[in-house]
């Protein structure tokens, strides 16, 4: 009888079911190896788990076999190594996806995100949000499960992404202050009810959106590598803020920690919503820049992409270049502090804020340098997010961890 042997079963099958008896605790951390790119071989996974070469053959294979990796068995060397080259590990392209869900100030959005922080599809942004979270929620669950109809893809469970901070463990949004919605929405439970109601799979989770950037792009994006990074970013409104410390995203004892968006870095400046003045949120958001650019708000586009488009495409303009000269000394105020508390590795700049830096990233690094006691002494990196849509991956990050934790128990 011809034919490819499964490679769970190759050899003697009692031994290899007790090695992977043993490597099953290892399921889950090889996973998570793979799903970030750390370990493209089967060389390197057995490095990093620190198991012999057969039981990490054996837990690369019974990942295989759950449809979440891909091991090639043609693999190949690498320019000047010597010994056997080693079989490339990749994370299933068909394999599962988790819906993910992303709500702001100027609309919503649905994607379906698969394992290495992959967008496999998205719906169309919408541009209005409805006063009613649960109909918002609904509206966004609906076009994700209308996704997930037409691709045929397993669904592992949902992520929600808002603009608000979400109190643990409760699972409210406690400030959504750019939406209408009432504050302390119990968005947690408002969104499983719609997963649950679109009859879709697995387990449902919501968190802040710029925690889930952060996350998203610590695994896939900019911050990959870093141990301590800090993350700032301005959406459609207002400023957040997110820190991974150690590796693990750090939200505080109930999830409210970096509320960066109310340090004040101008004194004078405007009234914001927490009754201060001069604060990041309304300093350096985009509506901010327009303002500072002496531009009126037009209907046709968000304010982000009005931002954005302007310092790109008129930025010789002596206003646009003023006001970016304004809101990159604010904002380097405003990271100069975090510095002093934070001492992160790297700093991360999403939305108008990666913007920003890219069109005077001397000036911003300059005076982050010149007003933080540790930015003398060697400097931070400061670089823009590097992903498409990191809420929406981030997202996807919630509703993956449950099967990174356990792929056994998670996938039935």
């Amino acid at each position: 009888m011809s034919g490819k042997a499964d490679p769970r079963r190759a050899g003697d099958g009692t031994t290899n079911r007790a090695r992977l008896d043993r490597g099953r605790g290892a399921l889950g951390p090889a996973l998570e190896l793979v799903h970030t790119g750390r370990a493209p071989t089967r060389a390197v996974l057995t490095a990093e788990l620190g198991v012999t070469r057969a039981t990490a053959g054996a837990v690369a294979a019974e990942l295989e076999a759950l449809g979440l990796i891909r091991v090639d068995a043609r693999p190949g060397a690498a320019a000047g190594s010597q010994g056997r080259p080693s079989h490339r590990l990749a994370v299933a392209e068909d394999g599962p996806v988790a819906l993910a869900a992303q709500v702001h100030a100027d609309g919503y959005r649905a994607a379906l995100v698969g394992l290495g922080g992959r967008i496999v599809a998205t719906t169309p942004g919408c541009e209005i949000v409805d006063a009613d979270p649960a109909k918002v929620l609904g509206s966004v669950v609906a076009a994700g499960a209308d996704l997930l109809r037409r691709t045929g893809r397993r669904c592992v469970g949902a992520g929600l992404a808002v603009p608000s901070a979400v109190a643990e463990p409760e699972g409210l949004a406690l400030n959504p202050l750019h939406l209408a919605w009432p504050a302390g929405a119990p968005v947690r439970q408002i969104f499983a009810e719609q997963v649950r109601a679109a009859g879709l799979d697995g387990p449902a989770f919501a968190a802040n959106d710029v925690n889930l950037a952060a996350l998203a792009e610590h695994r896939h994006g900019a911050g990959r590598g870093a141990r301590d990074l800090l993350c700032v970013a301005t959406g459609h409104r207002g400023v957040g803020g997110a820190l991974v410390l150690d590796g693990r995203l750090h939200s505080g004892s109930s999830g409210l920690a970096l509320e960066v968006g109310h340090l004040t870095v101008n004194p004078e400046g405007r009234p914001c919503h927490c009754g201060s003045r001069g604060c990041l949120d309304v300093e350096t958001d985009p509506l901010a820049f327009l303002t500072a650019a002496g531009r009126a708000p037009g209907p046709e586009q968000s304010l982000l992409q009005q931002s954005i488009d302007l310092i790109r495409g008129h930025y010789a303009d002596p206003a646009v270049r003023t006001a970016t000269e304004t809101l990159l000394d604010r904002l380097g105020l405003g990271l100069a502090g975090l510095v002093n508390i934070l001492n992160p590795d790297r700093i991360i700049l999403g939305g108008l804020h990666g913007t920003l830096l890219d069109a005077d990233p001397d000036r911003l690094r300059a005076v982050v340098a010149d007003r933080s006691l540790w930015g003398r002494s060697g400097g931070v990196p400061v670089l823009a997010c590097a992903l498409d849509h990191n809420s929406l991956v981030g997202a996807a990050e919630l509703a993956w961890q449950p099967v990174l934790d356990d792929p056994l128990t998670a996938l039935g």
